[in-house]
């Protein structure tokens, strides 16, 4: 698994909290809007040391978009949090019209994204969110990899980027396992492990399954790549299409339907510039349901078992091609 180590297992969400935290100690512009799942989603600890800098609307995730907007138009830094799938789709028109076309500095967190939110079942993993997000003008799209990563995603679009942000980040505490003095650096994946065999690209908590498959490839002599992709826009097509002329294969691997997300978003630069074997692990068409986090990844097909046999798939393609 090269020079990665699991620190022990911590929610993204914790990171999301933290950052926000941080930023809100810097910088007396940020303020947080809330929408009834504050400790849920890790605002609480920016709401509990500023009070007066946060808002509770309830559950009103349309209207939270709009007063994010007026916020920011007055000059501050409005950052709100719920579940993906309320964030993202059922908020999307404002997040549209409001948000991205007055193109202002609004900070969205999608919690809870994927099946690893476990039992609260099909109507509460978010799974089309990156889909549907990616797609809007002027939208920055962020998907960390860990509690870590995260942190350093929601300073970084705090105070380094412009116009409107997305941070997806999950609920399950799953591993922690970056650098924490590692710079996040938007738009700009992250080399996880060397390899010319075929690459690997990964985003949010299957990065952490993309080192574990890289590991047991290495072991049959097969040496992978593994690429975080934690800026889903901009996306860095520079490096992916080194990637694709250079390992000659692609495996992406999301926590998100296969769909729309970043099997497609990658796809796309691919088909362009370097057409090469792509699998794409994933949710595959369909809507999860409640159980065990790990479980449910495993019974969909997104863990780092299913990253090796289509890695060995692609592998055996290649060569016969």
């Amino acid at each position: 698994m090269g020079p990665f180590k699991n620190r022990g297992n911590k929610a993204t969400k914790a990171g999301f909290g933290e950052g926000l935290l941080e930023a809100g100690k810097r910088n007396p512009d940020v303020v947080a809007i809330g929408a009834d799942i504050t400790s849920s989603v890790g605002v609480n600890l920016f709401a509990d040391a500023f009070p007066d800098r946060f808002i509770s609307l309830g559950i009103a995730e349309q209207n939270c978009m709009g007063v994010a907007t007026g916020l920011a138009l007055e000059g501050k830094i409005p950052v709100f949090s719920t579940y993906g799938v309320f964030a993202a789709l059922r908020a999307a028109d404002q997040i549209r019209v409001s948000v991205c076309y007055n193109n202002v500095h609004v900070i969205i967190g999608g919690a809870h994204a994927g099946v690893s939110v476990g039992p609260d079942g099909a109507t509460h993993q978010a799974l089309e969110d990156l889909a549907i997000i990616r797609v809007m003008p002027n939208m920055t799209v962020f998907s960390p990899c860990d509690a870590t990563q995260t942190r350093w995603a929601v300073f970084t679009a705090i105070e380094k980027c412009k116009g409107p942000v997305y941070i997806r980040f999950g609920r399950e505490a799953m591993p922690d396992f970056t650098n924490p003095d590692e710079v996040f650096c938007p738009g700009k994946a992250q080399l996880m492990i060397p390899g010319d065999d075929l690459t690997i690209c990964a985003t949010g908590h299957l990065v952490w399954e993309a080192i574990m498959a890289a590991g047991q490839l290495s072991e049959l002599g097969i040496h992978a790549r593994v690429l975080n992709i934690h800026t889903i826009k901009p996306i860095d097509s520079k490096t992916i299409i080194e990637a694709a002329q250079e390992t000659g294969a692609i495996v992406t691997a999301e926590e998100h339907q296969i769909i729309g997300g970043l099997g497609s978003a990658i796809a796309e630069i691919i088909v362009q510039h370097n057409p090469v074997p792509m699998a794409f692990i994933g949710m595959n068409d369909r809507f999860g349901e409640s159980g065990p986090p790990l479980e449910l990844m495993k019974k969909f097909g997104m863990s780092a078992e299913n990253i090796v046999s289509e890695s060995l798939r692609l592998v055996k393609e290649k060569k016969e091609g």
